[in-house]
């Protein structure tokens, strides 16, 4: 089993006026990676996916795969193209949901963002994870 360190919170950086449901995740990660990248996605409904298997490296933040969980929401961007916290209602429950199952499992498991991480320029997840989920 991995040791599990880091839970990476992603968007998919969508933009909110267009669906990008799990199919068309796992297509674009298969095309890219020939596998899929974020072990977790959350549609806009408050689906919860899981998209690889936990004791799988994923691909999702360079450099923390070996030992980090990904997981992404449907979203993040506005209807223009730039960056925003797109997270439904019921994409926050169901986050709210996940990290605390996850934080079970990893109890030792620092939770940030995407952009939270050394040497990142993204904009990823549109929101401060490492605040918003503090008392998790």
């Amino acid at each position: 089993m991995r040791k599990i360190d880091l839970i990476v919170i992603h968007c998919s950086a969508t933009r909110e006026n267009r669906p990008f449901p799990v199919t068309s995740l796992i297509a674009c990660h298969d095309s890219r990676f020939g596998f899929t990248g974020y072990h977790y996605y959350i549609e806009r409904d408050g689906q919860v996916y899981q998209t690889r298997h936990e004791n799988l490296p994923g691909a999702h933040a360079r450099h923390y795969n070996q030992h980090s969980i990904g997981i992404c929401y449907e979203g993040g961007l506005d209807a223009q193209g730039r960056p925003k916290d797109t997270r439904t209602t019921a994409q926050k429950a169901a986050l709210h949901a996940l990290l605390k199952s996850l934080r079970i499992d990893y109890p030792e498991a620092v939770i940030l963002g995407h952009r939270d991480l050394p040497n990142v320029s993204k904009s990823c997840p549109c929101f401060d994870a490492q605040e918003e989920y503090k008392d998790i």
